[in-house]
This record gives structure tokens, sequence and C-alpha cells, in this order.
């Protein structure tokens, strides 16, 4: 399964970590965007350019170090199609470095909808006699709350090409409680979640125990994390919110299992914009990243038994 060959990286590099490469232009150092401002103008081709250069240079210095990227969709989105061009060359780009791919999209629809959402991210689509490839990521976080059926189009595609998903259980944001705490009987939603998770993963659990489904569950709730990693002993954990959330490593060690698996931790905007938070010379800024990420990774792994 997908989450085998991410659990086998985050083995291998002893880091449990992925960075959210969610880049807003202000985030990029000033002398890659007069590059581009300068050759295109200001434009949306030349803001989603400087973008791409500024994720390219990241990739370069950290894919020794961490196991994975999460671009946020969104973030490239707003750029429109050539936004949406850095987000297809940032997944290859880093793929072609050995990391493991999550498209941070929370896609959330049924029948042919969801299909075309799971072609787009995780599948292949056919251009006459080709069968294409449009994102190419290894993962795809998505919304269950319309049921299973906006899961089941995931599922096939997840067993056919290696892919897996994390679905929005209990998420990071300050609000998450209106809904997600609400009781269903004793039972706490974002727990009912949680058990469609296991049921959706059951037959596609790979050999460290965890299935391709798997679930996005906030850094800046310690107490439903531990609940949940007991809860859903099959199901591999997103973890978002730590650092610039508020999110602790102390609280996170209970989203762990006994061998220190079963979670992979995000920070996003605390990497790329490391250099601004260093005062360091701008152009020092994927070197920068780098020493946030190693910092990162080594206060993670000293709460955690990771072996």
């Amino acid at each position: 399964m997908s989450f085998d060959r991410l659990i086998e990286k985050i083995i291998e590099m002893k880091n449990p970590t992925v960075v959210g490469l969610d880049p807003k232009l202000e985030y990029v150092p000033e002398f890659i965007q007069r590059r581009y401002l300068d050759e295109d103008g200001w434009t949306l081709k030349a803001a989603a350019k400087a973008i791409f250069a500024f994720n390219q240079a990241i990739i370069d210095e950290i894919h020794d170090v961490v196991p994975a990227i999460k671009p946020q969709a969104a973030y490239y989105e707003m750029y429109g199609h050539y936004g949406i061009k850095a987000l297809e060359k940032t997944i290859r780009y880093a793929k072609l470095n050995g990391m493991f791919v999550i498209t941070d999209g929370k896609r959330n629809d049924i029948g042919a909808t969801m299909e075309a959402y799971t072609n787009a991210h995780l599948g292949t689509v056919m251009v006459g006699e080709n069968e294409l490839e449009p994102f190419a990521a290894d993962a795809l976080t998505v919304n269950g709350y319309l049921g299973t059926d906006g899961i089941a189009p995931l599922l096939k595609v997840c067993k056919e090409r290696d892919k897996g998903i994390y679905v929005l259980v209990k998420t990071s944001n300050p609000s998450s409680g209106e809904l997600q705490d609400k009781l269903i009987g004793d039972t706490p939603i974002y727990a009912v979640m949680g058990d469609m998770c296991e049921q959706w993963g059951a037959d596609t659990i790979g050999k460290y125990g965890y299935s391709a489904v798997g679930a996005v569950v906030g850094a800046t709730y310690p107490e439903q994390l531990t609940e949940l990693r007991k809860r859903l002993p099959h199901t591999m954990f997103l973890v978002p919110g730590y650092g610039a959330q508020g999110g602790g490593a102390e609280g996170l060690k209970g989203g762990f299992d006994e061998n220190g698996l079963g979670a992979i931790v995000n920070s996003s905007r605390a990497v790329m914009c490391a250099y601004k938070k260093e005062g360091c010379d701008e152009r020092d800024f994927a070197k920068a990243a780098r020493r946030e990420v190693i910092r990162m990774r080594d206060d993670i792994t000293s709460y955690i038994n990771l072996k």
C-alpha cells in the first residue's frame, strides 16, 4: 500500500515529518520575485514562476532529510492556470527527488464528480489512446462528510494504483469542535468519522499495519490525538497544527504507535519563512528551511521511540 512506501521513508530518514509547500508570493524572497517580475511583469504568470523556483530550491535542500511534501492546492489555484502548472511541476519535481507527495485538496463530492477529482489527483485520464497522469500525487486529503459515496471512487484507485487518502477527522482549527465534537449517542462525530476510516480501509492494510485510508488529526488537540490513536489502530495520521498553530512536540507523541510510527507531522509556514524568522540573508532561504526541518525532526523524535 501507498503508506508502506511513506513509512519506509520515515524509517529510513528517522523523520516522521512532512513539509507543507503552501507558498504565497510574499513568502518568496525578493530577489526571486524580481527575476520573474522583470521578465513577465506584474502578472499571474510571473508569480507562479517565482513560486515554483522557490519550491524547487527548498526541495533541493530538504529532500534528503524529509520524506514528504504536502502542497495545498489553494495556494496554487489562487494564481490561476499558471499556478496549477506550478503545482503540477512541484509534484513532479519532488517525486523526481524521491519524495512522497500528499496533495492537500480536501476534495469532497459524489459520483462522477468525485471520480473526476480522483482521476485528476491520484489516477489517470484517457486522451485518445494515451493514458495520462494529470498530477500524479501519492496521496490526497479528502472530506468524508458526504459519506461512503464520496470515498468509494478513491478506494478503487488506491487499490489499483498504490495511492492513499487522508480523511478529515479532527481538524486543527479552533472552531472544529462546533461540529466535530458533537455527540451521536455517546460518541463524538470525529470518532464516528475515525471509525469509518477504519472500515473504509479494512481491506487495504499494508505490512506495517496501516491501511490506505488515513486521517487528518490536528496537533492542537493532543487528548483527542491520543484517544484516536488507540481507537484507530490501522489508520495513518496526518497531523497539521505543529508550530505556527500552537501544537507542541510533546503533545504529538500520543499520535504515534509503540514503534514511533503511524503519524506524519506537517509544518508549512515555519519552514518556508524560516529565513525571515532567522533574519538571515534572503539568498540563504533554502538552507534556513533545511535548518528548520532538522530542528523540527529533532524536536519531535525526542518524544517518540522511532525504531
